[in-house]
């Protein structure tokens, strides 16, 4: 009978330690299964998120696209423009026209990079840039950009070109 009880008691202690072992490795496997489920929330948002991407990054893309397709045509504008108008003659018939023209677009130009860039203050054009009104008379380029000596308006036909022609 002692072998018996010796017999029924390693079997039940067995059967304990098999209980314990499972339940620990049950536990284990809830744990692991709670970090996959929370991984995998996180990879799909990630998903979702990379899917959003995509969209916003195409119509950014084709907004780029036009952009650039607009550019270069103004480009191609600004070139026959260029092939047509003589500046050279230009410059020596009307200098002061063609000085304020260029000193206004090249202002612009520069405004505009400053907003590119992230400036957010407009200062005003320098006077010599802003367009006369009706009282005072047409400047430009700076007041006496002639310093040379020449064409100093004293008994010379070619005084400064009229700003309205």
């Amino acid at each position: 009978m002692l072998i018996v009880l010796g017999i029924l008691g390693s079997v039940g202690a067995g059967v304990i330690w098999y209980y314990n072992d499972t339940q620990e490795r049950i536990a284990t496997l809830q744990e692991n299964n709670a970090k996959l489920e929370t991984a995998l929330v996180t990879s799909e948002a990630s998903i979702e998120t990379l899917k959003n991407d995509i969209v916003k990054f195409q119509e950014l893309n084709s907004q780029l696209q036009a952009d650039l397709q607009a550019a270069e045509a103004y480009g191609d504008e600004l070139r026959q423009k260029l092939r047509t108008h003589d500046l050279t003659d230009l410059a020596k018939r009307k200098p002061g026209l063609l000085e304020g023209k260029m000193n206004g677009a090249t202002a612009n130009l520069w405004r505009d990079l400053e907003k590119d860039t992230g400036a957010t203050d407009n200062d005003p054009l320098p006077h010599w840039l802003q367009r006369p009104t009706v009282d005072e008379p047409a400047r430009a380029g700076s007041e006496n950009s002639n310093t040379g000596g020449e064409n100093n308006g004293a008994g010379n036909s070619e005084t400064e070109a009229d700003p309205t022609s």
